[in-house]
């Protein structure tokens, strides 16, 4: 990892509502607002674009945990806008937290965990499984 890297830096990723991010169980959309699973991939977005600078050539990063509560909705076309910050960094983890705003207000928090590996790792561990 990079020496430039510390806790208190921030990424911000902003998303367009669209229909394909609407919560759909068994094909039917069950309300036309954000998903809770849209918000999920779009924080370990933001913390992972967070990390990728400061990856050395031989570095990956892997999700390693995702918490977090959805507490508002946001509607079809509403602009929402996830700021990650890093807030605990170990040689192998990287920590952050990701506050999901839209024009109302916050409408979520989360904290996302990332593995930090050699990019081989995951290659090897993969070859060793059975499909």
């Amino acid at each position: 990892m990079k020496d430039s890297i510390r806790t208190g830096i921030t990424h911000t990723l902003e998303v367009t509502v669209t229909e394909e991010m609407f919560p759909q169980f068994h094909g039917e959309v069950v309300h036309p607002v954000y998903s809770t699973a849209s918000m999920v991939y779009h924080m370990e977005c933001a913390s992972r674009d967070l990390l990728l600078p400061y990856l050395d050539v031989d570095e990956e990063s892997a999700g390693a945990a995702v918490s977090l509560t959805h507490s508002a909705p946001s509607p079809l076309g509403s602009r929402v806008v996830h700021e990650a910050k890093l807030v605990h960094l170990t040689p192998t983890r990287a920590t952050t937290e990701v506050v999901s705003r839209n024009a109302e207000g916050i409408i979520g928090k989360g904290e996302v965990v990332q593995a930090i590996m050699p990019k081989h790792t995951m290659r090897n561990r993969l070859a060793h499984q059975k499909a």
